[in-house]
């Protein structure tokens, strides 16, 4: 199709208006100034589209405090305040945040080396491990789509009930940190696959977090749209 114009979108452009306080990791400074070692974060254009929804919503509310919870294979929250986005969770790579259906996430960075030594890894296979055998399958053992292991978890599975533990507080922690960070939070928003239509998540995430003037309507929180 050679006269429609090709239109390039990237993903990272939304989290641009972070500022170093948030991009920058704590590493020396010239590995930023030098490497370009910093967070760039993903999923801006769901970030973007689903708080300027919420926003509408609030009825264009002015100081608005919105976190997106991107939960999908690829999850990533995003804090985004007065619809910029003011810190969210993958940093320089999709890897960063957390637990995903493949990706490790967050990690201490002492187990990388730890695994490479008792596994016998080089870099490349390492970083194929944290990326394609984490997550959610590495921890369940029985696959990366989240409704098997829930499946196999109201069979009985205990390493798929730990699993949905695991994920659901990984969230709660950003959702609590950025709350924290924007110094309150007027929505939460789920979207992407899992965000969409588990609402197990979303109720295991939302338990809890009452504390911050969340509750949730069970009723509610099982309608799926088709």
């Amino acid at each position: 199709m050679p006269n429609v114009p090709n239109v390039a979108v990237f993903d990272t452009a939304f989290h641009q208006t972070m500022s170093e306080t948030h991009f920058l990791f704590p590493v020396p400074h010239e590995d930023y100034t030098e490497h370009h070692l910093r967070k760039y974060g993903f999923h801006g254009t769901s970030h973007y589209y689903v708080s300027k929804e919420a926003i509408k919503l609030l009825g264009n509310k002015k100081n608005s405090k919105v976190i997106v919870c991107h939960l999908g294979n690829g999850s990533s929250v995003c804090a985004v305040k007065d619809g910029k986005s003011l810190n969210t969770t993958m940093g320089l790579t999709p890897l960063g945040g957390l637990m995903m259906g493949t990706r490790s996430g967050d990690i201490d960075a002492g187990v990388i080396p730890y695994l490479m030594d008792r596994k016998g890894m080089d870099t490349h296979q390492i970083i194929d491990y944290l990326n394609k055998k984490s997550g959610i399958l590495g921890v369940s053992g029985i696959s990366s789509d989240l409704r098997e292991v829930i499946k196999a978890s109201k069979d009985g599975d205990i390493r798929s009930k730990i699993t949905i533990e695991m994920l659901c507080n990984r969230i709660k922690k950003y959702l609590c940190s950025y709350a924290g960070l924007m110094g309150g939070v007027d929505a939460i928003c789920f979207t992407a696959g899992i965000g969409e239509n588990s609402d197990l998540i979303r109720e295991k995430v939302c338990n809890g977090l009452e504390f911050m003037g969340i509750e949730l309507d069970a009723d509610k929180n099982k309608i799926r749209e088709k």
